[in-house]
Order: structure tokens, then C-alpha cells, then sequence
């Protein structure tokens, strides 16, 4: 019988990591309890990277991207060049205070109601 294991981690995927060790030549980043990935110093920045210290310090908990993964070793390959990596908080967008209760509801129904069966009868045209 063969194990098919799904990896935890997809291609593409934007993950929080903790930066664990730095290298003259990368970054390493623990995922979890099993996965631990790499910033190679090319994934660093798309500009010449002199120290990477200038760019993360041991124990920061970083955004990175995932860009490849190996299930059988538990190792991904990461980026930050393209990402926002510091930023810890996702983005959100801003709601709109309109009232509170029912009474915004009760004033607004009917014109809604409106507005959407408009929207039908042209499509129907």
C-alpha cells in the first residue's frame, strides 16, 4: 500500500514563519513543527543584498512566500523580494459605519428591493 502525503504547504502560498538561523548566504525560517524552509540570499531582495542582518534578525516572525516544497525532507524554499514580509497583520479593508439596529434596514428595504429588481428587468431587455 502506498502513502500519498499532502503537503501542507502550496506553491504560491503566503505563510508566517520564525526566523530560527542567517547565513552569508540565506535565511533559515521554521514553518511549524515539522516544516523548516530556507530564504536563499537570491529570494532576499531583487537588489544586491551586502548584509542580510539589514533585512531580518533571529527570533522575527516574518510573512514569506512559499516557492517550492519537498514532503519527503519537510523543507520549503521561500521568499520575501516580492512580499511585504514584515508586515504581521493581514490586510483589512475599512467598514463603513451606516447605523446600528434595524432601523437602517427598515428605511432602506424597499428601495433596495427596488434598485434590484431594476437590475433584472434590464437584463432581461
Amino acid at each position: 500500500m502506498e502513502v500519498i502525503l499532502m503537503s501542507k504547504y502550496k506553491v504560491g502560498s503566503i505563510v508566517f514563519g520564525t526566523v530560527t538561523g542567517i547565513e552569508k548566504y540565506g535565511v533559515f525560517v521554521n514553518l511549524d513543527d515539522y516544516y523548516t524552509g530556507l530564504i536563499h540570499i537570491s529570494e532576499i531582495s531583487h537588489g544586491f543584498v551586502r548584509d542580510i542582518n539589514n533585512f531580518v534578525s533571529l527570533g522575527d516572525t516574518i510573512r514569506v512566500k512559499v516557492i517550492d516544497v519537498d514532503d519527503e525532507s519537510f523543507h520549503v524554499k521561500l521568499s520575501i523580494k516580492d512580499i511585504d514580509y514584515k508586515s504581521l497583520t493581514p490586510k483589512r479593508m475599512e467598514i463603513k459605519e451606516v447605523g446600528s439596529g434595524f432601523e437602517i434596514l427598515h428605511r432602506n428595504l424597499q428601495g433596495w428591493i427596488d434598485s434590484k429588481i431594476g437590475e433584472i428587468n434590464e437584463k432581461k431587455s
